[in-house]
């Protein structure tokens, strides 16, 4: 940050800036007196970071007014996280203190902006041996604040989102390490916390950073899309606004589009094009509910369903009630897709008013309507995964990495409902088996367990949930939980359960471990001694010493994954070393170190095998301690969790296009099938276009085709023309790049 002296520009834009702010906390704050507070903030904050410009030249204070408009406009706090908002800076960076704040504007202020310098302070006091990411350490401590006020981190959210919003300023390689960070947890804990806005903002910026020519073009796509089916969306509208009005409800009807990442998101999760997204518009409707009726909010959305399903076709399957089933993070609302009158797809969403604030303003919402008793009093969702991270927080025995991985895991988990004997519905996490189910209801019968009934049919313990399944767990008084359980059981209180119960048997599974450990290093050619130990415990991020490693091996908890990877002895076509230009970052300060040799025979680039970059894509790189540099495109979910964890490692790899090399890709096909289809498309890629194929496989079905095609290029430019081409064979839909 620049100290400087201000021009009248400068005050101009601060007056406006806030004036926007103040306009935005008056709709909030109840009186007078709150308003004070804000405008009290405002000047203490302006003179304390007067002079103070950001990297992008601006004045400092504009970051903590954008800060404190989001928290007011997009998340709904009062003004107390207004007034923290606008303070959050004022302890790290100028010689105020807490107490300072606390003589000014009370204790829960003082504590908001307590919880916020906190979270940006670096550990000193920390033991060595565990603190390996000053990032993970700050991630914990964000997350420790939910034990004191959740607000702390909905301030933090409201940090991140402006920063992002200004990432353009940011040299490239803390950009990669900021977006990172952002997907890895910010994004997943702005959608736990019901903040849509907030989320869907940060992914778009995600993706414009880092896959820009995919944004660009999805972009120009929806504004293409949107200009061309304008009045067909209006006039799929209008009958349902006049049914609407005939049933007497008071109600206002919003269009929506799917964001640039959503889309981006599908093509790369579903192989599908961008034409083939039929869900890419929505209306929303949200109403009041008729005070004068005797049917409940539920009950009103169901007859808003019925109007509009008389008018149009719907589809069964994409039906979504989370008004009987409310999001664990307490979004409500309807959802179906029907087909319009000119035949496309529209997707329309009901909520309530109620429903409606709480989907756009989250945990904020959901506590203030709780408060005002229109929630009832039992423990939401949303309060039992709070009181959850809570419980693994204050876990002594977890340390800032570990609990950076449970958090992400946590909350990128989907969940899926189950029924007891008695029908009771419990939710339990997406792939949890009966097993799981079983530690759930109580440990005892998950240690006494022996098999599952589900929906009446006898299954094994390791039998994995699907929705609706009624779950019975057989127990029998002589079982013990096995060691066997751990590579199955998906929940964390499972295994954990079954973890305890086996730490008198720690030393045998240590001892199979370390055999284990041994005999995959000799499979690849590796004796084990204490180097090679050292880079195992390293790679796999593992504190607390080879016994540690060997253990969580034995019973099963660690697979020992890329091992040769981590070991630096990769397989002779990924290994092949590429020469890049490339920068990184050292020490604390940030320092740039340029390295321009093109022969560049002091480090070795490795091609993640995660990912499978090519060139051409946009990629980043992290640099291990004997200098291999292990290159991955830069929206890869592996790259997106070391950079959030290990910011120091990150480099920025560019491509030589001069390699001459191939790389291995895969494209998935769809179509409709014919005679001689098969042969004809790999004529056409080995003869016509002269490209090396390592495999094919095509499935037909009832005259419709699927599969892939694994094959060799040398770089993006040589993948879009191959794809252009094989589209115009004929009986071929769609061509898109998938995973290996």
């Amino acid at each position: 940050m620049a100290v400087s002296e201000f021009t009248q520009n400068d005050f101009n834009v601060i007056a406006r800036d806030f004036a926007d702010l103040k306009e935005a906390a008056r709709k909030r704050c109840a009186n007078q007196e709150e308003l004070d507070v804000v405008q009290k903030a405002f000047d203490f904050a302006n003179e304390a970071h007067k002079g103070v410009r950001r990297r992008s030249g601006e004045p400092y204070i504009l970051h903590p007014i954008a800060v404190a408009k989001i928290v007011v406009s997009n998340i709904g706090l009062g003004y107390k996280s207004i007034a923290a908002a606008l303070l959050h800076d004022v302890v790290e960076d100028t010689d105020y203190t807490v107490d300072d704040i606390r003589n000014l504007f009370g204790e829960k202020i003082a504590s908001l902006v307590d919880g916020l310098t906190k979270i940006k302070t670096v550990l000193h006091n920390e033991d060595k041996a565990r603190q390996k990411s000053i990032q993970a350490e700050n991630f914990k401590r964000i997350l420790l604040t939910l034990n004191d006020d959740v607000r702390v981190v909905l301030i933090k959210l409201a940090d991140r989102l402006h920063n992002c919003r200004t990432i353009e300023f940011m040299p490239e390689y803390k950009r990669d390490k900021i977006l990172s960070e952002t997907m890895f947890i910010f994004i997943p804990l702005a959608h736990r916390l019901g903040l849509y806005e907030v989320k869907s903002e940060m992914e778009d910026i995600w993706l414009r950073y880092k896959e820009p020519e995919a944004f660009n073009e999805i972009t120009e796509k929806i504004n293409r899309n949107i200009n061309d089916k304008e009045k067909e969306i209006d006039d799929f509208i209008k009958p349902i606004r006049e049914a609407l009005e005939k049933a007497g409800f008071s109600f206002e009807i919003k269009k929506r589009v799917k964001t640039p990442y959503s889309i981006w998101h599908k093509i790369v999760t579903k192989g599908v094009t961008f034409e083939q997204i039929y869900d890419l518009y929505a209306v929303r409707i949200i109403f009041d509910p008729k005070p004068e009726t005797t049917e409940t909010e539920r009950d009103q959305c169901y007859h808003v369903f019925s109007i509009i399903t008389g008018i149009y076709r719907y589809k069964a399957d994409r039906v979504r009630d989370w008004v009987k089933h409310p999001k664990n993070n307490g979004y409500e609302a309807l959802h179906c897709t029907v087909m319009s009158h000119s035949g496309i797809w529209i997707e329309v969403q009901i909520r309530t008013k109620r429903m409606n604030d709480i989907a756009e303003k989250g945990i904020a919402a959901h506590w203030a309507y709780k408060k005002d008793g229109f929630i009832e009093n039992d423990e939401s969702e949303m309060d039992k995964w709070i009181n959850k991270v809570k419980e693994i927080i204050v876990n002594p025995d977890v340390n800032a990495l570990e609990l950076l991985d449970i958090i992400h895991n946590d909350l990128t988990a989907s969940e899926i409902f189950v029924f007891t004997p008695k029908g009771d519905q419990k939710r339990i996490e997406k792939g949890a088996t009966a097993l799981d189910f079983a530690y759930l209801i109580h440990t005892e019968i998950g240690n006494k367990a022996i098999a599952a009934k589900v929906n009446m049919k006898l299954v094994p313990l390791s039998y994995q949930l699907k929705t609706g399944d009624q779950v019975e767990i057989i127990t029998a008084e002589t079982e013990k939980p096995k060691r066997e359980w751990l590579q199955f059981l998906k929940t964390r209180k499972a295994r954990n359960e079954v973890l305890d119960y086996l730490k008198d048997e720690r030393q045998e599974s240590i001892k199979i471990g370390k055999r284990m450990v041994e005999e995959q290093l000799s499979a690849i050619g590796v004796k084990m001694n204490e180097e090679t130990v050292q880079k195992l415990l390293e790679g796999y991020e593992i504190f607390e010493g080879s016994d540690e490693l060997y253990f969580r091996v034995g019973v099963g908890l660690l697979k020992l994954q890329n091992l040769d990877r981590i070991i630096h002895k990769p397989d002779e076509k990924s290994g092949k070393s590429w020469n890049f230009p490339w920068f990184r970052t050292k020490g604390k300060k940030d320092t740039r170190y340029v390295i321009n040799d093109t022969s560049d025979q002091n480090h070795k680039y490795v091609i993640a095998s995660c990912c499978n970059p090519i060139p051409g894509d946009s990629v980043v790189g992290f640099i291990s301690e004997d200098g291999t540099i292990t290159v991955h495109k830069k929206t890869c979910s592996v790259a997106n969790s070391m950079a959030a964890k290990h910011g120091d490692r990150i480099v920025m790899p560019q491509w030589d296009h001069e390699s001459g090399q191939s790389f291995l890709v895969r494209l998935s096909l769809k179509g409709f099938d014919r005679i001689g289809l098969v042969n004809e498309i790999s004529r056409y890629i080995s003869f016509v276009l002269s490209v090396n194929m390592k495999g094919i496989y095509l499935n037909t079905d009832n005259g419709v085709f699927d599969g892939y095609i694994d094959l060799y290029v040398h770089d993006k430019d040589d993948l879009e023309k191959l794809i252009r081409k094989l589209t115009k064979i004929e009986g071929i839909q769609s061509v898109v790049r998938t995973d290996l």
